[in-house]
């Protein structure tokens, strides 16, 4: 692994009894199972507890843990002291096991080991776990304390806090990090400012729900300002903090037990499900907080899915009285190379997998899109929203586009005749797979694109879409991403192409002035390039 690929999350309370350990526990397990790399790691020292989280994959006893660091200091070594739990997932414990560990706690002077150099040596633990995971998972203790500051202030990159719903442990941990950003700022080293993830712990809503939405409407105001510096603008706090929360199940209250091992596939009203989002936002670093407004079963998958191997790269799927072309179409795509396969409309069992069976669909539309089609598409551009994975249409000479819903007239497509066969329609598929496109009036030229653009008249739902487009675009060309740019000018000038059906309306202002940016972006990297 490349240096520093790694991110450090600290889990803090101010109170105990938040559901801590349990939540990163839990998060740490996910993280692993979804292809990441995870060490975890029990900072706490005085009240250590997130082995037992973990003891069913523990069959030796604790032998070392965070507390030897300290001796490995004083010897100059830098020791791995992490245990494999599983494939993707390691711990260092708080410590050994026995009487002995306490009195190794209580004789740690912090104040002078940080006045020796101790602050260095972490951060060269910091660099090795960093380099050789993907996730630094640290469980701090409560409080205010030496070792509170490690963990969050010192060590982390982002900051996880949970809290419960009264106000000492909500300003409690607000203040601390708070203390924290400022401690950040006084270190001798290149930290950025803390972002930090509030996270309302064992809500309950089920008996009083009045009483629990004026505690939620307390606990936003407390934490509002923590999603500045990372929640996109489009995204209201309430609607993230609403997704940041994990509800009060009694069941998980009782022992140590990691819920996302017994919920692997969790409906909206079990707990693993706020733990799965919780743990896609540290995965997405942060970031797409507009798909998980929007989608958060997309944002999951989006992660969830990142590193599956699918049994092919294309399924065709046709109405039965096109199976001869479907098929000739499948032995296209497999000429080029692609795995492909066919899947004839009534499949319900393809129905029931659309965005599991192949990476991506191939609609082949004969005449008008049989319900099963629409069905099947929807359902893919749905659960995959957010991933790096296509439709694509294909209509045969007789169909009539005017004919096709509103979500697959606005997809890109191709038109099957006696001049484009299907060993062109592979071949450009193969292209859009490999982002290689095709150099056509509109395409090139950019500005006259966005223009354009300014000019049409959509279904105002389609507006938000374009919107991300234009902005997408101005980020490429900024980057100097050529290829990028292009490619989302195809697809912006797809979704804006001149219709005759449905209800449209010309742009809206913040869509025009998005439009106008880009345009001068453009012409000010035409201008330093000439």
């Amino acid at each position: 692994m490349t240096e520093k690929i790694g991110k450090v999350f600290t889990f803090y309370s101010f109170k105990g009894g938040v559901g801590r350990s349990f939540a990163m526990s839990n998060i740490a397990v996910l993280l692993a199972r979804w292809g990441f790399r995870v060490l975890a790691v029990d900072w706490d020292l005085e009240a250590p507890g997130l082995r037992h989280y973990f003891d069913s994959k523990i069959h030796h006893p604790l032998e070392s843990g965070v507390v030897d660091l300290v001796d490995d200091f004083r010897a100059g070594l830098l020791v791995d002291r992490a245990i494999r739990l599983d494939d993707g997932l390691d711990f260092i414990p708080a410590g050994r096991d026995g009487d002995e560990y306490y009195s190794q706690v209580q004789a740690i002077d912090w104040a002078r080991l940080y006045d020796d150099g101790f602050g260095e040596y972490l951060e060269q633990c910091r660099r090795q776990w960093t380099s050789q995971y993907h996730f630094v998972l640290l469980d701090s203790r409560t409080g205010i304390s030496d070792v509170g500051g490690i963990c969050t202030a010192h060590l982390p990159d982002r900051l996880v806090l949970l809290y419960t719903a009264n106000v000492q442990s909500i300003r409690g941990a607000v203040n601390v990090a708070k203390l924290a950003n400022a401690a950040r700022d006084r270190l001798p080293l290149d930290r950025p400012r803390l972002s930090v993830v509030p996270v309302l712990s064992r809500f309950d809503t089920r008996d009083e729900y009045a009483q629990a939405e004026q505690w939620r409407e307390t606990c936003l105001r407390e934490t509002r300002e923590l999603f500045d510096n990372w929640v996109d603008a489009r995204v209201s706090a309430d609607v993230m903090s609403r997704h940041l929360t994990i509800p009060y199940v009694s069941y998980w209250a009782l022992g140590e037990q990691l819920a996302v091992n017994r919920e692997e596939t969790p409906t909206p009203d079990q707990i693993s499900y706020a733990l799965e989002t919780i743990a896609a936002v540290l995965a997405h670093d942060l970031d797409r907080t507009v798909l998980l407004a929007d989608n958060r079963d997309a944002f999951v998958t989006a992660i969830r899915t990142r590193n599956r191997a699918f049994a092919h790269a294309v399924r065709v799927s046709s109405p039965r009285q096109s199976k001869d072309l479907a098929d000739e179409l499948v032995d296209a795509l497999r000429a080029t190379g692609l795995s492909a396969e066919r899947a004839l409309s009534g499949d319900r069992e393809m129905l029931a997998n659309a965005a599991d069976a192949a990476e991506h669909l191939c609609l082949l539309i004969d005449g008008e899109p049989t319900r099963w089609q629409e069905a099947e598409a929807e359902l893919f551009l749905y659960r995959t929203a957010g991933q790096d994975r296509r439709v694509f249409v294909v209509l045969t000479a007789s169909t009539d586009l005017a004919q096709l819903p509103g979500f697959l007239a606005n997809l890109r497509y191709q038109r099957l005749g006696s001049a484009h066969r299907a060993e062109h329609v592979a071949k450009d598929v193969v292209d859009q797979l490999n982002k290689v496109f095709r150099e056509v009036a509109g395409e090139v030229d950019l500005i006259g694109l966005l223009r354009r653009a300014g000019r049409a008249t959509m279904r105002p739902a389609l507006w938000g879409v374009a919107a991300e487009l234009v902005r997408d675009i101005s980020t490429a060309v900024k980057a100097g991403d050529d290829v990028r740019a292009r490619e989302l000018g195809a697809d912006l000038a797809v979704l804006t192409r001149p219709r005759t059906h449905g209800y449209r309306v010309p742009a809206p202002a913040d869509t025009r002035d998005a439009i106008e940016f880009a345009v001068r972006v453009l012409q000010t990297r035409s201008t330093s390039t000439t």
